[in-house]
């Protein structure tokens, strides 16, 4: 901490004032996590050289260029994956949903993946590598870029990297490993390049009204970030994934999430997948 300064508290004021900004732009709802939004900024505001979080707040709101916005973001939301994360999602990724898009889509041989919230990368680049070992020999085929989407900038840096720790490939399979990875240092591992250019990312606020996104997709995960939303941002979210998906398409959400069925025309299909049609 600089010259050993901490700011006491942030007051009960500020704390609303911080939450329905935050709320009001990116949709995440921090009202019950007010230890976590002291944690992740107070050593940053002294670090910087403001003198409570009210300075700090105001200098957020008049920053027209918007950079001060997106640093707070990626200062407050949580971002912790890995590989393969609730595996049966991709079993029933392998053994059902890409053999049923295979089929549908054998004459365009296009499939349209969204992942919403990807984070640092693990979750695209896994669906990346079971599209290319679904598809084996004939995947150059085929048409299966990945949109890899999320609010913060500095997860993004991350994700394009692709260097990942060996303890954070331990849960991949052996033959993706040595398949899909070349060693980087002593202690990482970076992805090859014919799975990074399968994935495009880019940064988006799923709070954003109006999708610009030409096609319609078959398949979205939007996996544990929905945690964050109130009802009614999660609700209007989930309607507008279903807009931008494909008949027959497949939602995956995180276990922990849930779709209301009186408030969605999502079908059920097993825990935390839901299906168009």
């Amino acid at each position: 901490m600089k010259g050993g300064r901490t700011i006491k508290d942030i007051t009960e004021r500020e704390f609303s004032e911080l939450v329905h900004f935050i709320k009001q732009n990116y949709g995440i709802n921090l009202s019950q996590k007010r230890t976590l939004v002291y944690g992740r900024l107070n050593n940053y505001i002294v670090q910087s050289g403001f003198t409570s979080f009210s300075e700090y707040f105001s200098y957020v709101k008049n920053d027209l260029t918007g950079k001060a916005g997106v640093t707070l973001v990626n200062k407050l939301t949580t971002n912790h994956t890995y590989f393969l994360r609730e595996p049966q999602h991709f079993e029933l990724l392998k053994n059902v949903v890409l053999p049923y898009l295979a089929e549908a889509e054998k004459k365009n041989k296009d499939l349209r993946v969204w992942s919403a919230g990807c984070s640092t990368g693990e979750e695209p680049y896994t669906l990346a590598m079971m599209i290319d070992s679904y598809f084996g020999p004939e995947k150059y085929l085929w048409d299966t870029k990945i949109l890899a989407t999320d609010i913060s900038t500095s997860v993004l840096g991350k994700a394009q990297k692709a260097i990942y720790s060996t303890q954070q490939l331990e849960m991949l399979p052996d033959k993706w490993r040595t398949t899909y990875f070349q060693k980087f240092s002593e202690e990482s591992s970076i992805l090859r390049e014919t799975i990074r250019r399968e994935v495009i990312f880019r940064r988006f606020n799923l709070m954003n009204e109006i999708f610009p996104f030409k096609k319609k997709f078959h398949l979205i995960l939007c996996r544990n970030v929905m945690i964050y939303f109130d009802e009614k941002t999660k609700k209007d979210l989930i309607n507008r994934f279903y807009e931008h998906m494909e008949p027959g398409g497949y939602l995956f959400i995180g276990h922990s999430e849930s779709i209301n069925r009186y408030e969605s025309k999502y079908r059920f299909i097993a825990p935390a997948v839901y299906r168009k049609g």
